[in-house]
């Protein structure tokens, strides 16, 4: 269930996106995207023998690229009168590599609203959660400028 962005507060939960399969062209089309084709994320044969995990992982900014498309799902924006700026990243760390064909998603919390001359800045707790694993993907602290 979405919330309109406006009425939040802080410490308010807008909850978990859906799930989201990370599987090898996904992983492909962001190495292509990127220039980005470490093998680690693109080799499947030498990740079978040399990887830590056996397998391929997802670039770790794979899934802050992601964030914004899933933040979408939790909050409701008025397109009319409202625009909603990516702002910037204040803290970002990968705890645990998504390997290929994880289902990821994202769970997201506002820490802070801040009213500045050009809209409002909004400061998100944001994690990325591993189906079947504890530790997060990704933490984060997302900004979001609303402009009314």
């Amino acid at each position: 269930m979405s919330k309109a962005l406006i009425d939040l507060v802080e410490g308010d939960e807008l909850g978990h996106t859906d799930w989201i399969t990370i599987d090898q062209e996904t992983i492909n089309q962001f190495a292509d995207a990127t220039n980005d084709h470490q093998w680690i994320h693109v080799d499947q044969a030498r990740c079978e023998k040399e990887s830590p995990f056996g397998m391929p992982i997802a670039h770790g900014l794979l899934s802050t690229a992601l964030m914004p498309n899933a933040f979408y799902q939790l909050i409701k924006l008025n397109p009319a009168k409202q625009t909603l700026l990516n702002y910037g990243v204040d803290t970002l760390r990968f705890l645990e590599p998504v390997r290929v064909n994880d289902r990821i998603r994202y769970q997201v919390s506002l820490d802070s609203k801040t009213t500045k001359s050009t809209g409002v800045l909004y400061r998100f707790n944001t994690q990325v959660e591993i189906e079947n694993r504890e530790k997060p993907a990704m933490i984060g602290k997302f900004l979001m400028l609303l402009i009314q």
